[in-house]
């Protein structure tokens, strides 16, 4: 059972003033003393794994609207000890029932165990982080491996991709560009997410697990973190991301790591958190049901690129008006659920002018 590993909601969280029956904390179930939650139907789990964190979180995000009837959650409580033997059995269990967790953790580590929990019940996984850190580097004897590092080089890891959002040049070294590169990952530095997030949003729709570090926002925007950086997302654009995450048909597995409560002021940070959760579940409340599987209820639209001489097929939604790029190469069996890769209608617009942008270019190099 998954209450041999989680705790209660502290009492000081429930005890909110002027909760009404449509705010977020009355419209979900709650794990309390005694009183576990019922699981079947239950849709999203939301776990903290830190309690100070955990109760913070809660008096931000129960007294929040709650517009999402279609959506069943349960609020699972804490991790009783935040290590891999308390938290993966509960990750393993959630995704072997169809429940995608929202992980909230201090330490921006966790994202690993996070990424352990889902390879259980997904082989070849694409990972998406936003990030102000590209937290991967060739591999030294002389130094202690980075956070991607263990899940990049393990052996027969179940990584298929890595994509990084909001990544800083002036945090990052030249040989971690080159690095990411050669491995065909993506990474979308922060000013050109910045000048239109509508561009990042296709990476994200490609996820299977995403992991929102604290560290991508402004110092300003959200203080209650480890050395905070100036320069980062705004709370909007970080809010749209991750409503962008909740949209995602794939997106199985949810986590935001990096908040210290003992560093917030006046609850700020906690408040940007329980933001993040909420235009995720705004996002999932949106779903559009168009992931393609199939093509069917998808049009095709071929292009020919002269100077390449060959030609590719696009197809759009026409429930969403999205868009895929089909791998113009014969793909594995095992490759099959990425043999369509989410792009944008600029990217479609490139092709026709007869130049395919290199981020598709290098997305098809990990099928050869």
């Amino acid at each position: 059972m998954l209450d041999n590993w989680l705790s209660p909601i502290a009492h000081s969280a429930l005890a909110l003033p002027n909760l009404e029956e449509d705010h977020l904390g009355k419209c979900i179930q709650i794990h309390t003393e005694g009183n576990f939650p019922d699981l079947h139907g239950i849709q999203i789990a939301i776990i903290a794994l830190n309690e100070k964190e955990g109760l913070a979180l809660r008096k931000a995000l129960y007294p929040m609207s709650f517009p999402f009837e279609g959506l069943h959650i349960a609020d699972l409580g804490t991790i009783r000890k935040c290590s891999p033997e308390f938290i993966m059995p509960v990750l393993i269990e959630l995704h072997e029932s169809d429940i995608l967790p929202i992980l909230i953790g201090s330490d921006p580590a966790l994202l690993q165990i996070q990424y352990k929990g889902l390879q259980h019940e997904v082989q070849h996984i694409n990972m998406v982080a936003i990030d102000e850190l590209i937290r991967l580097s060739v591999p030294a004897e002389d130094k202690s491996p980075d956070l991607f590092n263990e899940i990049v080089f393990q052996e027969k890891s179940k990584l298929f991709h890595l994509g990084i959002i909001g990544c800083q040049t002036h945090f990052t070294l030249p040989s971690t560009y080159r690095l990411m590169e050669e491995l065909h990952f993506d990474y979308i530095r922060l000013g050109t997410a910045k000048a239109s997030l509508a561009e990042v949003e296709p990476i994200i729709r490609d996820a299977d697990l995403l992991s929102f570090q604290m560290a991508a926002l402004k110092q300003c925007e959200a203080p209650g973190q480890d050395n905070p950086s100036p320069s980062g997302f705004n709370v909007e654009e970080a809010c749209q991301l991750s409503r962008y995450a909740g949209m995602s048909e794939k997106v199985k597995s949810f986590g935001i790591f990096g908040y210290k409560a003992s560093l917030d002021r006046k609850a700020q940070t906690a408040n940007v958190l329980a933001q993040l959760i909420w235009y995720f579940l705004d996002g999932l409340n949106n779903r559009k049901g168009d992931f393609p599987v199939t093509t069917e209820g998808l049009t095709e639209y071929i292009v020919e690129l002269k100077t390449l001489d060959f030609t590719v097929t696009f197809w759009k939604s026409q429930r969403s008006g999205r868009w895929w790029l089909q791998v113009p190469v014969k793909t594995a069996k095992k490759h099959q659920r990425h043999r369509l890769i989410p792009c944008s209608y600029n990217d479609y617009k490139m092709a026709s002018q007869d130049e395919l942008p290199d981020r598709l270019v290098n997305a098809f190099k990990r099928f050869l």
